[in-house]
Order: structure tokens, then C-alpha cells, then sequence
């Protein structure tokens, strides 16, 4: 890999899954500053951002070979999130089982809100990257709440067509999901509560 040939992020995906280190160099290159700004805001804790931007790209090099990755900037992203995610869910546990019962509760209902929030950002991401039909149908369903006759109406297709586009985002957004490697079980529940 020569520095003139810009390669795009789906061949470096391909050399990475045959350890192609230059590869996995590139990507970092490319995308290291992005993640720590990312971890940055999030944690607002310097060191802690660059040791999960760190651990994210061991685990990217780690887990090359059983990785199915549709948009790698959207896939790192989440990845960061939801470490984020965990450490800020460990502390906050740590913290909260030396206090009394009620105010447990408590910080489980606002893990399950700061939770809810990296999940809704993540499926916004994966929204944006859908056809513009796609992303159109699955926005006006889910952020205007509008029905499958109303989007219909209003784009002026079928509504067969609705539920195609529906069906289409839907299923990509789960792909997306249960390949980001970052899922747990809690995920799925609520995934419903966003795309039912």
C-alpha cells in the first residue's frame, strides 16, 4: 500500500481481514483522532478516551477474521459509545451499591435512559446511511410518526412500497446491531422500543 492510492474504507476492510497491517495502520490513521474526539465528549477524561479508542482497535485487529462490518466509521463509533457506555454503567453500579435501595432503582432507570440514548444515536447513524427512499420512509415513520398511508400519501408511492422500505431499514438496522460485536442481551428489548 503506496501513499498515493487512497483506498477506500471497504478494501481496507478486505486487506484488514487478511492482516494487512498497513492496512490496520491506514485505519487507524484515518480514524484515531476522530474516536478520541468521540470518547472525548462523552467521558471528558483524556486518558480514559484514549485507552477505549485504544482497546476499540485492539479489538478491531483481535476479531478481524469474524467481523461483518457495513460502514466501518459508523461501526467504530458506536463501538466507542458503548464503551463509553460500559464504564460509565460500572462506575455509576460501583458507586450506587453503597447506597440504599430506592436510590439503586434509581440509577438503574438512568443507566437505562443513558443506554436508550446511545442506542437511538446509533440507529440514527445507521438511518443516514440507508438509500434516500429508505432513510426517507424509515424518518417519517419514526421521527414524524406518521403511518404507512400517511408516508405513502406524502411521498407519493404505495403503500406496499412503505412496507418494503420499512421492512429494508429495519432488517439493516438490525444487522447492524447484532454485528457491532458490542450488543448485549438488554439491546434487543430495547431495540423494540424504538422500531416497533
Amino acid at each position: 500500500m503506496t501513499n498515493e492510492i487512497i483506498l477506500s474504507d471497504e478494501q481496507l476492510l478486505c486487506l484488514l481481514q487478511q492482516g494487512d497491517e498497513p492496512a490496520f495502520t491506514e485505519i487507524y490513521t484515518r480514524y484515531s483522532r476522530k474516536l478520541l474526539a468521540i470518547a472525548f465528549n462523552y467521558a471528558r477524561d483524556p486518558d480514559l478516551a484514549e485507552e477505549i479508542v485504544q482497546d476499540i482497535f485492539l479489538s478491531l485487529w483481535e476479531r478481524r477474521l469474524s467481523l461483518k462490518i457495513d460502514s466501518l466509521e459508523a461501526y467504530l463509533a458506536t463501538a466507542v459509545k458503548f464503551a463509553i457506555f460500559r464504564q460509565i454503567y460500572t462506575q455509576k453500579k460501583r458507586l450506587e451499591l453503597a447506597k440504599n435501595h430506592y436510590k439503586v432503582q434509581t440509577a438503574i432507570l438512568d443507566e437505562d435512559k443513558i443506554y436508550a440514548k446511545f442506542l437511538d444515536e446509533y440507529i440514527q447513524g445507521i438511518a443516514e446511511t440507508l438509500p434516500e427512499k429508505c432513510r426517507l420512509v424509515f424518518q417519517y415513520s419514526r421521527n414524524m410518526h406518521l403511518n404507512n398511508k400517511e408516508i405513502a400519501e406524502k411521498m407519493n408511492i404505495s403503500e406496499k412500497t412503505v412496507e418494503s422500505h420499512m421492512t429494508k431499514a429495519l432488517k439493516t438496522i438490525r444487522n447492524n446491531l447484532s454485528n457491532s460485536g458490542t450488543i448485549i442481551t438488554l439491546t434487543y428489548s430495547f431495540l423494540e422500543k424504538f422500531i416497533k
